[in-house]
Parts: structure tokens; C-alpha cells; sequence
């Protein structure tokens, strides 16, 4: 697959999916007795600049609009303005409740995925424990057997990870275009596990139980103050317990203000397909020029 026909791919993907997102109704909050507060976290940050008479504010606004990151956002005395501290804190919030939230329990049967979960038993051992969030017990293994048969080519998998929210923004779409690439290719990547508490060495449990040439795992990425929503995607060759991290592919930063999910699906997919064909992943495929 050329740059062009990889291009034209995501732009109708794109357009399939726009198609079908129903219109929503905007309501406008009513205010209370005292007012209504504006949600601050709805300013992009890309676009503000806090600094008063700045010598050249129009090229850093400009410079802006390439990071999120949180400059010119000038100061009262010695301090942050109170904007400031208050996006800090509420952007420092989000952060927690999407790791500390669940992804919605109907997710996986809603989008008919297969629900699995490791051997941790709720969030606090998830946090506390992440060698348990890279492995099954009996019963779990003997059903992602039997979901995924003995050495299927491709497996998909989506984990929770550290963020629900990115899991709940960029999952479905993700794996939408990651399916709709791989059939370019005439591949299949039959059923999509759903793992909860789930750790990225979970993929290498998976792929010794299956003896499966790629497993590809999409996993919410640790929030971070910039965005909640961050997802990013594993994928590894013939993975196994023990396996060195250096195996491994990487795409992150997947989320509407960094990789769209669209276009990330596109080109796991090509991925994929280069991996199956020179059997490598991680630094072993970079070495040969391909990723």
C-alpha cells in the first residue's frame, strides 16, 4: 500500500464513520439562582495566550498551536493567574477519574467483543500489582483458547490500561479502521478480546496461549495533563512471557489532538501486514527499514 492509496483509505474511513454519527443536540446549561460557570476546560490551550503586552504575542500564538504544552501563561506577581491554576487543577482531575473509572461494563457486548479480565481483582490491586495485570488464571486461559483457536496469524486486543476515557474515545474507531485495512490486504483478525485491568505484558500471556504470529493490543496510555484520552497501540511478533520490550512496536499519543484513531487504524495495519511478511517486530523490523 503506496502513501496515496494509504490516504485515500483513511479519508473514507473517515467519511464512513462521519456518516454515521448522529447530529447532537447542544442544550444550553441553565443557570442557577447565583450564575453558571464556564467550563474552562473547554479553551484549547493551543490557542491561548495569557502573556499582557507581549513584545511578539502573534508568532508565540503561532508557536502555540504546534504543543499543547501550558506556556505563555503569564503570572500574577510571583504566581500562576487563577485561570491558570484552576485548568491546572481541573485537567489534574480528569487525569485521575479516568484511571481510577471503569470502561462501561456493556463496552465489550455492546461492540461484541469477548470480556476477559487478569488475575487482578479490582482497580486498587490493578494499581498496586501491574504483574498481575499481565497474566490469566486457569478458567481465562482455557476461554481465550478457545475464543481464538491454536495459531491464528493476527489477534486484536483491547485493554482498559491506565485510562478508560481513552479507551471510550478512540477504541471502536481504531479497530474499525484497523479491520477495514487488514481486509485490504485480504487478512482477518478475527474475535476482539476485551481485557479489564489490563497491563501490555498481557499480550505476551496471550500470544504463548494461542501461539500467535501478531497480537496487536490497544491500551489507554497513563492520563497525562494535556489530555485524558491518549490511547496507544502494542504490537508484537510471535510474543511470549519474557519477551524484551524492544520487541515491540509502538504507536501512542492516539487521540483527536494527536494520531486520530482513524488514521493510527490505517497504519497498524500496514503494520501488521510488514510484520507478518519479514516475521519481525520492534527493533528488528526498524533494523530492516520498515518501521
Amino acid at each position: 500500500m503506496n502513501e496515496q492509496e494509504l490516504r485515500t483509505l483513511v479519508e473514507n474511513m473517515v467519511r464512513e464513520l462521519a456518516g454515521k454519527e448522529k447530529k447532537a443536540v447542544v442544550t444550553p446549561p441553565v443557570p442557577s439562582a447565583q450564575g453558571c460557570l464556564d467550563d474552562i476546560t473547554a479553551v484549547d490551550l493551543r490557542k491561548e495566550y495569557l502573556v499582557p503586552h507581549p513584545r511578539n504575542g502573534e508568532a508565540f500564538l503561532d508557536l502555540k498551536k504546534k504543543t499543547p504544552a501550558r506556556l505563555g501563561l503569564g503570572r500574577a506577581g510571583a504566581r500562576y493567574r487563577t485561570s491558570s491554576l484552576l485548568r491546572f487543577r481541573a485537567d489534574h482531575a480528569a487525569a485521575q477519574d479516568s484511571v481510577f473509572s471503569h470502561v462501561p461494563q456493556a463496552f465489550a457486548t455492546e461492540h461484541g467483543f469477548v470480556p476477559v479480565q487478569t488475575l487482578c481483582k479490582n482497580k486498587d490491586e490493578y494499581l498496586t500489582r501491574p504483574d498481575r495485570g499481565r497474566r490469566f488464571d486457569e478458567e481465562t486461559q482455557k476461554l481465550i483458547q478457545k475464543t481464538l483457536g491454536q495459531n491464528p496469524n493476527i489477534v486484536l486486543v483491547i485493554g482498559d490500561g491506565l485510562s478508560s476515557a481513552a479507551i471510550e474515545a478512540n477504541a471502536v474507531d481504531c479497530l474499525k479502521a484497523i479491520q477495514g485495512g487488514l481486509k485490504t490486504y485480504g487478512l482477518e483478525g478475527g474475535p476482539v478480546l476485551f481485557v479489564q485491568y489490563c497491563r501490555v505484558g498481557a499480550s505476551d500471556h496471550i500470544g504463548e496461549l494461542t501461539g500467535a504470529e501478531v497480537v496487536c493490543m490497544l491500551v489507554g496510555e497513563r492520563p497525562g495533563l494535556a489530555t485524558a484520552e491518549s490511547m496507544s497501540a502494542y504490537l508484537t511478533y510471535r510474543p511470549r512471557i519474557g519477551i524484551p520490550e524492544s520487541k515491540r512496536t509502538v504507536i501512542s499519543n492516539i487521540h483527536r489532538q494527536g494520531t486520530t484513531a482513524v488514521e493510527a487504524g490505517a497504519h497498524i495495519a500496514e503494520l501488521i501486514h510488514r510484520m507478518l511478511e519479514k516475521k519481525a517486530s520492534g527493533i528488528d523490523l526498524k533494523a530492516g527499514g520498515l518501521a
